[in-house]
C-alpha cells in the first residue's frame, strides 16, 4: 500500500460508512438518523465530510429525500462489502473467545458438496471440535477466483489443465453419467459416447458449470450441438426435470446414487465412455505451506479420505 492509499484509508470513517448505507437503504437522512439514534444534522455533516474526502457528490438531495449519484452507487456496493467483512471478522474473533482453535473458509463446487464433503467434513468435525469450518457452494470457476482473491482459504473443485496458477492437490475422483427416465430409449443401454445422446433434448446445469462446459465442448468437437431446453442450478432440480420427461442430463454418478431414495426413483443412469467423464476433484490453495495450522490440518484430513477411497477403487479395477 503506497502513501496515498494509506492516507485514503485513514480518512475513511467506518461510522460515516454505516450512516451512508443507512441513508441509502431508507432514502432519507431523517429516517436514517432516527434508526441510528443520532441527530439528522450530525448525519448530514458526516455525509458532507465523506463527499469532501472522496472529492465527489454521493447523493442528490431533494425535498422527498435522497437519491444516489453514480459515485454513490459505487460507494454503496463497496461500503456494504466492507461492513459485511467487519461483521464476519467480529463473529470469527468472538468464536475464538468461546474456545474455537481455528477457522477455515472453504469454497467447493456442487459435485464435491453432494458426493463427498458431508461425510469427510463430519469426520473432521468429530476429530477436531475446536476448528470451525465455513463452507460455501460455488461454480468451479468461482471457487478458483475466491481462492485467488483471498476470499477463501481452500477450494475444492474440478480444475482443467492450465486453468489456474494456484497450487492443487488430489482429493477425489468422480465419473459423470447420463441420467434418463426409466422408459427412455437409452435406458438399459451399455456404456455410450456422449454424442450418441445428442439426438435427445437435454436438461443442463448452469452455463458456467464444469459439467456444462465439458458437455458443450464434446458436442462442438463432434460438430454437433446440444438441444438444451432447460437450465437448472442444482442436481436435484435436474433429476426432477428429467423425471417429468423434459429431457436427459449429465451428472456425477455417485451424486445420482445418493439421490435415488428421493428424486430419481423413476430414473436410471447410463455410463459414458468419454475420457472427460472421468474427473479429478482437487484441493486448491494459493500456497498450501503458508496456510494456517487449522487449514493444513483439514487439507491433510481430506487427502487421507481421498486416498482411502481410491484404494478399493484401484483394487476393483485390477480385479476387473
Amino acid at each position: 500500500m503506497n502513501t496515498s492509499e494509506r492516507s485514503f484509508v485513514r480518512r475513511i470513517d467506518l461510522t460515516s460508512l454505516q450512516l451512508f448505507v443507512a441513508v441509502c437503504e431508507l432514502g432519507s437522512i431523517g429516517r436514517a438518523a432516527e434508526r441510528e439514534f443520532i441527530a439528522a444534522s450530525a448525519v448530514s455533516k458526516r455525509l458532507s465530510d465523506l463527499e469532501a474526502t472522496l472529492n465527489t457528490p454521493l447523493l442528490y438531495r431533494h425535498t422527498r429525500g435522497v437519491d444516489l449519484t453514480p459515485a454513490g452507487e459505487s460507494l454503496l456496493h463497496h461500503a456494504r462489502s466492507v461492513l459485511y467483512s467487519l461483521e464476519k471478522m467480529q463473529g470469527e474473533l468472538s468464536e475464538y473467545a468461546d474456545g474455537v482453535r481455528g477457522h477455515v473458509r472453504v469454497h467447493a463446487n456442487i459435485s464435491a458438496i453432494v458426493q463427498f464433503l458431508p461425510e469427510d467434513l463430519g469426520a473432521f468435525r468429530r476429530a477436531h471440535e475446536a476448528i470451525k469450518i465455513d463452507l460455501e457452494e460455488h461454480l468451479s470457476s468461482e471457487v478458483l477466483r475466491a481462492v485467488q482473491e483471498g476470499a477463501s482459504d481452500l477450494g475444492i473443485c474440478n480444475v482443467a489443465d492450465g486453468e489456474t496458477e494456484l497450487q492443487a492437490l488430489p482429493y477425489r475422483r468422480d465419473h459423470l453419467v447420463l441420467i434418463v427416465p426409466a422408459g427412455h430409449p437409452l435406458a438399459g443401454e451399455g456404456p455410450i459416447a456422449f454424442v450418441d445422446s445428442l439426438v435427445h433434448d437435454h436438461v443442463g446445469l448452469h452455463t458456467n458449470s464444469s459439467i456444462y462446459v465439458a458437455t458443450r465442448q464434446a458436442a462442438l468437437d463432434a460438430g454437433r450441438t446440444i438441444k438444451l431446453r432447460i437450465h437448472v442450478t442444482g442436481l436435484d432440480a435436474m433429476c426432477r426435470m428429467i423425471e417429468n420427461g423434459l429431457g436427459i442430463g449429465v451428472m456425477p454418478g455417485q451424486a445420482f446414487d445418493l439421490m435415488r431414495g428421493g428424486v430419481g426413483r423413476r430414473l436410471t443412469s447410463v455410463a459414458l465412455t468419454d475420457t472427460w467423464a472421468k474427473r479429478e476433484i482437487q484441493l486448491v490453495a494459493r500456497d498450501f505451506s503458508t496456510l494456517p495450522v487449522a487449514a493444513r490440518t483439514l487439507v491433510a484430513h481430506l487427502q487421507a479420505c481421498g486416498e482411502a477411497a481410491r484404494e478399493p477403487a484401484a483394487a476393483a479395477e485390477l480385479a476387473a
